[in-house]
Order: C-alpha cells, then structure tokens, then sequence
C-alpha cells in the first residue's frame, strides 16, 4: 500500500470513529478526548520503542519495555527522563492499560493517575514547563462521557479501544512519527471544519501554513528559530519541520498562545511531530502586555495568523507608547483593533536577515486613522516587502478574503510586490482551497519579485506614499479587461440588419390591414 494510500485510509478510520463515539459528547468537545488519547497512545509507543532500541543494540535481542516490572522499569527513570523529558511505567504504558480496559471497573480513575504520573515525572527538571497540564483538557471524571461512573468507563473504554485499532504503523524509523502528525491534523481539521468559527479562532489550513513557511524559509536549507506569537495548535511552526526538515530548524520552534486549552494543543502536537521537549518553548500569556520569549528574540523566520481585529488595551495602558516594539511608529494600533500591534511586534523581533509572513484581514491595508500612520512607518523604512491577496472561504468561519503581508529588514531595493493570488484556489466541499499548483505560482511570484499581467506588480514606495499608503492589492494589480470586444463594422451591420427586417414587417402589417379593412 503507498504512502497516500495509507493515509486516506487512516483518515477514513478517523472519520468512522469520530462519527460513531461522538453521539455521546459533542464534536468540539470530544475532541480533546480523541486527541488527549492518541497523544497518550503516541508517547507511550514513543517512549517504548526508544527504549527497545537502545537495550536490543545493547545486546539484549528479546527486550520489550513494555513487560517488565514496575520495579524493574524504576531503575531508568532518571536516565529517560534526562533524554526523553517524561516517564511511563510499563503498567501505564497506553497498550497495557487497553488491555485491562474492559475488566476496570475503575478506568477513569486509573486514567487520572496515569496523566498526572506523566506530568509529574517532568518535575524538577528542564522538561517540566512543557509537560506541565499537558493533560489538563482530558476530564475523563466529566458528566460529557456519561451520566454515571459505569457510563463514563464505557465511553473510555470505546475511545481507548478505537484509538487502538488506529493502524499507525509499527516502525518509527520510517513513517510512525509522520502518521501521528498525518493523524492529529487531519483530526484538527475535521473538528475545526465542523467548530466553524471557534475552530478556525486556532486553526490555520495546512496548504496556507505550507506557503507561509515556504515564503518565510525562502532560499534557505536551515534556520536558527523559528516563531509564532499567536500559535494555536502550532500548525504553522511545524511546516517548518516538513519545508525544512526537523534537524534544519537548529535552535527549535518558539511560540505564545493566550488560551490555555490550544496552548495544550500545541504542546501535544509538537510531541506528535516528534519535535523533542528540548527543541521547543511554548509559552502561556498575552504576546501584546507578556510576551514571553525576550530573550529569545531575534527570529529568523516568524509566521503567525493573529486574531483577527481584536481588542487590547492600547493607548488606554501609557506604558505600552515606550514599549522598544511600538514605539518605532510614533502611535499604537486603535484600541479596537490589534492588527497591526502584532505586526509591530512581529517586526521588532524579526532578526536582520529575517523574513516575516503574517495572514491578516484585509482592513489593515487600507483603513485610516493610526493604521494608516503604522502602515506609513512601515513603508517608509522599507520594511513591506509584499502583500498578497488570498481568495476568499480559505479559513474555517471566515469567509471572506484574507491577505499575506511580508516583512523583511534588510531588502534589495525600495519597492513592494503586490499579488493578487484571489483566484488561485480550488474548490473542495463548502471551502475554497489553495491547491500546490497555487502555492507554488504565489510563490514563484514572490521569488521572481517582477510584473506578472494582472498578477503581479511591483510597486516603488513613493508610489504607495502617493497614494495615501494604501496597501490594498486591487489598487495595484490590473485586472483582466472582462468586457466583450465590440467590432463597429459588424455592430453596424446587424443594426442595418435590423431596420430592414423592421421596414419588411411594418410594410407586412400595413398589407394585412388594407385587406382587412
């Protein structure tokens, strides 16, 4: 079976399972459940296999972590947790527990002590901030899985059961890493599609992370750090990771997200994409008042689809106009709307050399008052290097058009590319989509940096500037002249045409109404 092949049929298993055990708890909410498990699944087999490698290179041909003692597990401990961030003994490994599942009259409570063993195996060492409530949305005490205990424990145990029979693979060296991943996206997607609106609040489409990544990584194999301030479940870090390659993003993915349940959801998927507790920080807070990374800063390449126009404090807190992030523009963002403050912020902690990719809604480009000033500062200093329509119903619960802007400190010259890329999509189910021919034209387009008819076009700064600053790509890219062609001469004949044909029937009429008469 090939690869695609394997994947459309795991997510046919998925959508299967999610249909049938989703009766008893509500789409979004079932699936922390669903991912809570296979996360739990995920680092168990994880851990496992790690430690099958290690003893059976040793020697040890018939080593199976996963029968051993308790006891006989604990002597480890220090050394895994030093390499691995976590511990599990044999008995809470995820297929032991599976195996007693039916006969636990206490599943929910064994479930609850193993989440918290995990968790706390983490304390006191460098890992523990990012295993610290990893498990904190998986309520398997909640009345959501069932009204009462018994009822609880058979929700557990078809969740537990199905998440099992998942199929994937056996070998991590090849492909079991990447089929988690496959697994927990395609998961978020189908959830996200099914939210609406709360879902798409932290859920980009891959195809649209893939470009973001791709323009961001532009001509380059590796990079130090990479960043999100507002990362959700992480989508858009980890295209680094498969634009790159993992081992190419030396010093790790750094990100911040203000809700508490997709900052969960990030960890988790940074451990489903085999990214190691020690190759990322993701913090908890606001990025705008608390963001957590100064010393990490700067980044080499950031991506991020901020919240889109929400409130923040602004003007109203003084001491945000002397913030090092802000104050280069002379004014903050309107307190009504955050856009540009995360693009402000974005922008002081992107690196020199650096390029930043940020979706935003497209009333950034072109409203007045502070926008406009921000957008000046930005022009001005040469810091836009493009801004790229994108089609419309891209996003789940938003449908209409978002736009790219790309920044970059140090560029080749004093102009901004405008791409008018709302064509560019396919049409799947009730969402448009950016298929990887569109993706790649819209990035070609940005590579080339020229006039493209209709498509492309390179505007020089002080032409922005004479136009009020106004970055809305329409006022740019030409577009295609629809209208028929009108030939004169053939106009004039079918009008000639006509008035004969009209003389013939008025002088018709007249003959019929003498004979009447």
């Amino acid at each position: 079976m090939s690869r695609e092949q394997e994947r459309a049929e795991l997510h046919r298993t998925i959508w299967a399972m999610a249909n049938d055990l989703r009766g008893s708890v509500d789409g979004w909410d079932f699936k922390s459940y669903v991912l809570g498990m296979l996360f739990y699944r995920f680092i168990s087999e994880n851990l496992a296999a790690h430690l099958n490698k290690f003893e059976r290179e040793a020697g040890n041909a018939d080593f199976d972590y996963a029968k051993l003692t308790d006891a006989e597990a604990e002597l480890g401990r220090e050394e895994t947790v030093r390499e691995k961030g976590f511990f599990i003994l044999p008995s809470q490994l995820f297929c032991n527990v599976c195996r007693r599942a039916d006969s636990d009259p206490n599943l929910n409570e064994t479930l609850s002590t193993i989440f918290a063993a995990i968790e706390n195996s983490a304390k006191g060492t460098e890992s523990e901030p990012d295993f610290k409530g990893l498990f904190g949305d998986i309520d398997v005490n909640s009345n959501k899985l069932g009204a009462s205990v018994q009822k609880r424990n058979e929700t557990l145990v078809k969740i537990l059961g199905t998440i099992a029979d998942m199929k994937l693979g056996s070998d991590y060296a090849d492909n079991n890493n990447d089929t988690f991943g496959d697994a927990y996206e395609f998961l978020m997607t189908m959830y996200a599609s099914n939210a609406g609106k709360s879902g798409g609040e932290f859920f980009t489409p891959q195809e649209v992370s893939e470009l973001l990544a791709k323009i961001a990584a532009a001509g380059r194999t590796s990079l130090n750090k990479v960043y999100d301030p507002a990362c959700g479940s992480g989508s858009l870090l980890l295209k680094f990771a498969k634009v790159l390659g993992k081992d190419n993003v030396r010093q790790g993915f750094f990100g911040q997200e203000i809700n508490i349940t997709t900052y969960n959801l990030c960890r988790i998927n940074m451990f489903l994409h085999d990214i190691n507790y020690e190759k990322f920080d993701i913090a908890l807070g606001d990025t705008l008042l608390e963001p957590k990374h100064w010393d990490d800063e700067p980044f080499d390449a950031i991506v991020s689809n901020p919240p889109y126009s929400i409130k923040w404090a602004g003007d109203t807190n003084p001491v945000l106009i002397n913030d090092p992030r802000f104050s280069p523009a002379g004014v903050l963002a309107p307190n009504s709307k955050a856009d540009l403050a995360f693009t402000m912020h974005m922008l002081s902690w992107l690196s020199t050399s650096g390029t930043a990719a940020i979706v935003e809604f497209p009333g950034v480009l072109y409203r007045g008052g502070k926008e406009q000033k921000i957008r000046q500062y930005l022009i001005d200093n040469n810091y836009v290097d493009t801004v790229i329509q994108l089609p419309d119903n891209l996003f789940f619960g938003v449908t209409i058009a978002t736009c790219i802007i790309v920044l970059k400190k140090s560029k080749r010259d004093n102009a901004t590319l405008f791409i008018d890329a709302s064509k560019e999509f396919v049409h799947e189910g009730n969402k448009n989509k950016l298929a990887p021919e569109n993706i790649e034209r819209i990035y070609q387009a940005h590579a080339a940096r020229r006039d493209e008819a209709h498509f492309a076009k390179l505007v020089p700064n002080a032409a922005i500037a004479e136009n009020d600053y106004n970055l809305a790509v329409s006022s740019y890219v030409e577009q295609p002249d629809t209208r028929e062609k009108i030939d004169i001469d053939e106009l004039n004949a079918r009008i000639a045409g006509i008035v004969e044909r009209q003389a013939k029937l008025r002088a018709e009429i007249e003959r019929l109404i003498s004979q009447i008469a």
